[in-house]
């Protein structure tokens, strides 16, 4: 960065930082655009510092990204992106310029700005009057390896496997742990009834299908029509041994 301190614009206001910008968004509107902040994208990107500077080129969306990264802050430190608002507001949304702050001198602050007075990369002595607020990446980086080491903590819940299911016999369910889980209760539930008859001693036997008793079949009576011989024997007899 320090090795690029009294650049100067081309014509037309044409930079090397935004003809990098332009190339890289494949936007050619950048070629000649402001240039403030597409310097320390071109700068980050140099040092391999992209994720915790960011690559912009509009400084409120630039601000924007700080105080969404929980990298914003009012306290400069050297290292600090600086975001000023000519205007004196305390928005991010009305920043006009930014710049990196080299080094903090009790209440004043020495950066290196790009696109100073329109065409100039060079130092510069500010009050901080007009500074709306500061990016830091060194926050950015710390918040990103924090989050990386709560998510390294966590583990997924895995499933065990499941059994692979065959074509056996039908008898093969009978192992399994329902079959067993119903013959047992099944069981109870018939000692418990077969418990329930017992009386003095004796034991009552619980009536299946199987083991009811068998119903005795009423005798069989004559009772049709006689004929007239054994009608006759009957009244015979019957004079005989009159009833008393």
């Amino acid at each position: 960065m320090r090795q690029e301190l009294g650049y100067r614009e081309k014509s037309g206001q044409v930079t090397k930082f935004g003809q990098w910008y332009a190339d890289r968004v494949q936007d050619t509107q950048y070629r000649d655009a402001p240039w403030c902040d597409m310097f320390l994208a071109w700068a980050a990107d140099k040092a391999g510092l992209t994720d915790y500077v960011g690559i912009f080129a509009w400084t409120p969306s630039h601000a924007a990204w700080f105080i969404k990264q929980d990298a914003w802050t009012r306290k400069p430190e050297p290292g600090a992106l600086v975001f000023f608002d000519w205007r004196g507001g305390k928005s991010y949304k009305g920043v006009d310029h930014v710049g990196v702050v080299e080094r903090v001198a009790g209440k004043k602050i020495h950066t290196i700005e790009a696109n100073v007075d329109r065409e100039w990369l060079k130092r510069k002595t500010r009050e901080t009057d007009k500074v709306v607020g500061y990016g830091v990446p060194r926050l950015v980086k710390a918040n990103a390896e924090r989050l990386d080491e709560i998510r390294s903590t966590e583990r997924p819940f895995v499933s065990a496997p499941r059994p692979e299911t065959g074509h056996g016999s039908p008898l093969d369910v009978l192992g399994t742990p329902p079959a067993l889980l119903a013959a047992m209760v099944l069981t109870t539930i018939v000692l418990s009834l077969r418990l329930t008859g017992r009386r003095r001693g004796t034991h009552r036997r619980f009536t299946w299908p199987w083991n009811a008793p068998t119903a005795r079949r009423p005798a069989k009576t004559s009772s049709g029509p006689r004929s007239p011989q054994a009608r006759e024997k009957v009244r015979t007899a019957a004079q005989r041994h009159p009833a008393p």
